[in-house]
């Protein structure tokens, strides 16, 4: 929904604000060449702003908070309450007048991200708010838009291929392209801190947080897509964030449910999950944010690394020089709950060498919590400037002090463009990867087999605003000429949904079955046993992970799409039917399901049609 208020009213009051913004801090985002003259001057100004900062604006600073609500100062009745209940305000701009918070993060659940205009109309009156603070300060808003399976802003906006989608397409120029649209997007709504790239090397098939949000198994193939989605972002003016340091790949255990434990020694971290976070520190990432894990080679004190000081200080900071800013993951997830109360837990993270506190699940107790200590003399008040400093540096390197405001005009030149759209189809076209094809039975043709059935699994969307993905998958195929009819049969079909696919399959000239993260005991293989048994050639599509081909047997092909947003569905429906060729190369293995040691497929394979 547009701002209603007259486009002249709208903008004098826009520029009003940004003068507050630069009276604020005169000139510090003019200072953004290299030169150590520059450096100083640009600190020496935050520093004066720093030093007008009560202690309890100067805590505020160090909080990235949640708000329900589509709007800063107008929110659904139900969004306000659902704000009461959890902050103890009604919207944004109270929360930001009592708590003074640096950042924002937004969530498609908390109604932040309903359309683009919504969403640059609800940053600007985030930004207003900040300047209408007794020391005017923007604010960093920011979200999770990794893309693939954990995306919060969706269409009309772009959707592009995910991390192990990238990873299989192995082109640091598609990643780089793909952070650049990516980034430009979320700016242009007011976006400017994105938690990604996922810096994590998956190792672990069985691994419950991660999987596809990770570009493969391999850290140094990992390390080169992480620098150049870095770059990507950071030159669209989006602060990139490599996660989850230091490093979630190897875990069987989701952080946001308890607390994994990794068990590399210091050699294998070394050479496992380092590789990516020194790429991306060797990039130029503006943020690196922690991991709820214990590490017991990198820290004996049984601590999660978020609130570890060998860790991020001893390690990241110290070993691996890097001195930009540190986000906590969700303090929220129980992984960083279960050893210490929520009032203590933003404490440590600050003595352990955070920056950011992001999303604690009750704010008035970390932020209580935080300004007591600082009173107490457990944390200095140097030690909170210290942080500050740097989340004020991010802030000037953004521009938000010279112009914290985005424009309706700049929604539409920048959001879900052609160009845009037609970029993300040719990247996820290189991305999909046929991993089966018995006796060249790809690809098909609506003249050979013109008649199709589609089935399979229809997990929720990840923007929650494309799918189901057999109807995606069934439309793209209609698109192409054949008469295509999608049968939702779910992760877990019944008997009767069994039944009801092979009574459907009859008259049929294919079948092709959307898997979904496919078990020993998961009904899915039954599914696609039956369907076989009816003699119609099945073709499967894996689209989530690609392991789902250890389990599946008697399918003429395989495909693995990495993940069912549409614009992957559709580009594995291209390669299925011959419109484009198969490109994509597995990032990862694929091991026996009865003999784990035993790789069915290895990192590479990728057939193609030639």
């Amino acid at each position: 929904m547009h701002d209603p208020a007259p486009a002249p009213s709208r903008r004098t009051l826009l520029t009003v604000t940004a003068a507050a913004a630069a009276a604020a801090l005169t000139g510090v985002t003019a200072l953004t060449t290299p030169s150590h003259a520059a450096d100083a001057g640009r600190d020496d100004r935050l520093r004066a702003l720093l030093s007008r900062m009560s202690l309890e604006e100067k805590v505020g600073q160090l909080f990235v908070m949640r708000v329900y609500g589509h709007s800063a100062t107008a929110p659904d009745q139900a969004d306000i309450d659902a704000n009461l209940k959890e902050i103890g305000v009604r919207t944004a701009a109270e929360l930001i007048e009592r708590y003074h918070v640096g950042g924002i993060i937004y969530f498609a659940w908390a109604h932040n991200t309903r359309d683009p205009h919504q969403i640059a109309d609800l940053s600007n009156g985030i930004q207003r708010a900040g300047l209408a603070q007794a020391t005017p300060v923007p604010l960093l808003i920011s979200t999770d838009q990794e893309h693939g399976i954990v995306c919060r802003v969706g269409a009309p906006a772009t959707l592009l291929p995910g991390a192990m989608a990238l990873g299989a397409g192995g082109s640091h120029a598609d990643a780089r392209k793909a952070a650049q649209i990516a980034g430009a997007e979320l700016a242009a709504v007011g976006i400017r801190q994105n938690y990604a790239p996922v810096a994590d090397v998956n190792v672990n098939p069985a691994n419950p947080v991660i999987g596809v949000r990770s570009y493969g198994s391999d850290p140094e193939a990992v390390a080169g897509l992480v620098a150049a989605q870095v770059k990507g972002y950071q030159r669209a003016g989006v602060a990139a964030t490599s996660k989850h340091f230091p490093g979630h790949g190897d875990t069987a255990v989701d952080s946001h449910y308890g607390l994994p434990t990794i068990t590399h020694t210091r050699a294998q971290w070394d050479e496992l999950d380092a590789p990516p976070f020194r790429a991306a520190i060797a990039a130029g990432i503006d943020s690196i944010m922690t991991a709820h894990i214990v590490v017991p080679a990198l820290d004996p004190s049984g601590d999660p690394a978020t609130l570890s000081r060998p860790i991020l200080t001893g390690i990241l900071r110290e070993q691996l020089g890097y001195d930009g800013v540190v986000v906590t993951d969700s303090l929220g997830m129980e992984g960083v709950r279960t050893k210490y109360g929520d009032e203590r837990v933003p404490v440590l993270a600050l003595k352990a060498g955070v920056d950011q506190l992001l999303n604690p699940p009750n704010l008035s107790v970390a932020w209580h919590a935080v300004l007591k200590a600082v009173r107490d003399g457990e944390l200095t008040e140097a030690r909170l400037d210290e942080s500050i400093l740097r989340i004020l540096r991010l802030k000037a390197k953004l521009g938000l002090f010279k112009d914290p405001y985005v424009s309706h005009a700049e929604v539409d030149r920048t959001v879900g463009t052609a160009a845009h759209l037609a970029h993300a189809d040719r990247i996820a076209e290189r991305t999909t990867t046929l991993l089966v094809n018995e006796g060249g039975f790809l690809p098909v043709s609506r003249r050979s087999h013109p008649r199709v059935l589609v089935v399979g699994a229809d997990p929720a969307s990840p923007s929650g605003t494309t799918g189901p993905p057999t109807t995606t998958l069934a439309g793209a195929l209609t698109e192409l000429g054949f008469t295509a009819r999608a049968l939702s049969t779910g992760i877990t079909p019944t008997a009767a949904r069994i039944e009801e696919a092979v009574a459907a399959a009859a008259g049929q000239d294919l079948v092709v079955v959307g898997t979904y993260n496919v078990s020993a005991a998961s009904p899915q293989r039954t599914l696609v046993a039956r369907l076989v048994a009816t003699g119609v050639p099945v073709v499967t599509i894996a689209i989530r992970n690609p392991y789902d081909v250890a389990r599946i047997q008697g399918q003429r092909a395989t495909l693995a799409s990495y993940s069912w947003t549409d614009v992957e569905l559709r580009a594995a429906v291209r390669v299925l039917a011959g419109q484009a060729e198969p490109r994509g190369r597995l990032p990862v293995p694929v091991q026996s399901a009865q003999d784990p040691a035993k790789v069915l497929f290895p990192v590479g394979h990728g057939l193609t049609y030639a």
